[in-house]
């Protein structure tokens, strides 16, 4: 089999099962091929990853379902899971309080700044995250419909 062929098979297994040493047995590649191929080679670099998050996407869809099934079955567990992470009204909160008349020190103020600032990247970085997930699962969809 030509050398684009097994990069291709081995992009494919990737689609399906995002594990690297799963898609090196499944199509006969060394590891220390693929690793070697990703370093030395920018196009092999950028259809690998793509390959990884395509499969990532194609996992996270087919988790979902599966949870979807054992809530329609009245799983308890997968009940709680879908609420803690999906409804704001059951996710675990943190509540803190405080003397309405206390003053922070200057050293207080900048530590709740930083943390604030950190807090904000944070919170565009999962943003982001978000956005990106969508992206790809949009691609998973349009994968899954051409099957």
């Amino acid at each position: 089999m030509k050398k684009t062929n097994i990069k291709e098979k081995f992009f494919e297994e990737l689609r399906n099962i995002p594990i690297v040493q799963v898609a090196c047995e499944k199509t006969g590649v060394s590891r220390n091929s693929v690793y070697r191929w990703k370093k030395e080679d920018k196009d092999f670099s950028r259809k690998m990853d793509e390959a990884m998050a395509d499969g990532v996407a194609f996992v996270n869809d087919m988790s979902e379902s599966q949870l979807l099934t054992m809530i329609k079955e009245k799983n308890w567990s997968a009940i709680s899971f879908w609420l803690k992470h999906r409804n704001d009204n059951y996710k675990n909160k943190l509540e803190i309080t405080a003397k309405e008349d206390y003053e922070l020190t200057e050293a207080e103020q900048q530590t709740v700044g930083e943390a604030l600032r950190f807090a904000n990247k944070l919170l565009e970085k999962n943003h982001e995250k978000a956005i990106q997930n969508g992206r790809e699962n949009t691609k998973g969809d349009s994968r899954e419909s051409s099957s």
